[in-house]
């Protein structure tokens, strides 16, 4: 190569493999293909070779000619007295490599500027999705970098991430240069302009996890999750069994004071947590799974559906804001709970109280 072209190419490299941290001889064979592809496409006879001088680390660019006594076709042919000037004991039919010095325009400069940019950037997806692979449905720490419309971009740990405003807790303002903790939802293996790792702050997962890097006695399997259902920003509901017969699984969640979920709640933007204990009747985690309504009496009709009496001034609670009451409890036990006013004379039952 040679001339301004030469000179631009070189920069071209230069600004693409800046700071990449590659592998140096991968690298080599990325900038390789690519002026190798721009040298194609304006010499599409020509059959050519690009390789990088080792010692000096400039771009060697060879064109493959036949030795003849004759040359008839100069684009293929050298001369074998010619051939003898640059290699000693070639002879007439042998291929030979020698210095390809045409010049290649501002057009292909850029295909090889998009291949080679292409391909470093399908080599560093591949490096960010082998270091999360690993930390996927685990809480990450990241710093928030820049609020938009759609969502929220995250640095972690050097890598660009993305929390999705569908995956947000709701009213959460996200504020640059603030430390941000989230769950790994998804790695992609492809490259995405806001960012491989997809984050997760809105799912029961997220709350899962927070209760495990909260609650020793979780993370520990003394206290067992049950299950989890979660409106973001509004309320979640959790029951917890112990695997240990001395530990009392909901106070040991909610601790002295409420000082273990009080982090929690914090982390969560003062989302309401109602935690309760897997040690009752069908009939008493509906009843408790509607609070903070007062329930009178529960039927469970079968595996899916089960009816619950409640009074009239009651029935808006079991309810909740726009459903949602009504519709974690019917998560959290995978039942069809069913609403039904509570008539004169009819026996309430006591369910006990929501810890």
């Amino acid at each position: 190569m040679r001339g301004p072209n030469r000179n631009m190419l070189n920069k071209v490299i230069a600004e693409l493999v800046d700071e990449k941290g590659l592998d140096h001889a991968a690298l080599h064979n990325i900038v390789c293909e690519g002026i190798h592809a721009a040298y194609a496409k304006k010499y599409p006879e020509a059959v050519l070779r690009v390789t990088i001088n080792k010692k000096t680390e400039a771009l060697v660019v060879e064109i493959q000619k036949t030795v003849v006594a004759s040359v008839e076709n100069a684009e293929t042919e050298i001369s074998l007295k010619k051939a003898m000037a640059l290699q000693k004991g070639v002879a007439a039919g042998d291929q030979l490599w020698i210095p390809f010095e045409e010049p290649i325009g501002r057009v292909e400069i850029l295909k090889a500027r998009q291949l080679i940019a292409s391909k470093l950037k399908d080599i560093e997806a591949q490096t960010i999705a082998d270091m999360f692979a690993d930390k996927v449905g685990e809480i990450v720490q990241g710093v928030v970098h820049k609020h938009e419309f759609s969502g929220t971009l995250v640095v972690v740990r050097d890598t660009m991430a993305f929390l999705p405003k569908s995956l947000s807790i709701p009213g959460e303002k996200y504020v640059a240069g603030r430390p941000i903790r989230a769950l790994l939802k998804t790695v992609h293996h492809d490259y995405r302009s806001n960012g491989q790792l997809i984050l997760d702050r809105a799912s029961a997962d997220f709350l899962t996890r927070l209760l495990e890097l909260e609650i020793p006695e979780v993370y520990d399997k003394l206290i067992e999750i049950k299950a989890v259902a979660r409106r973001a920003g509004y309320k979640s509901k959790v029951i917890v069994a112990q695997n240990d017969p001395n530990i009392d699984p909901v106070g040991t969640c909610i601790g002295v004071g409420g000082s273990r979920i009080k982090p929690i709640l914090k982390e969560l933007n003062g989302e309401k947590i109602d935690i309760f204990s897997w040690g009752h009747s069908k009939e008493e985690l509906v009843a408790l799974a509607l609070r903070p309504a007062e329930i009178n009496r529960v039927e469970i009709l079968d595996d899916r559906r089960a009816r619950a009496w409640v009074s009239e001034d009651q029935r808006a609670l079991a309810i909740g804001k726009m459903g949602q009451n009504i519709s974690l409890a019917s998560e959290l036990l995978g039942l069809d709970i069913e609403l039904v006013s509570s008539g004169e004379g009819l026996e309430e039952v006591d369910f006990g109280s929501n810890t």
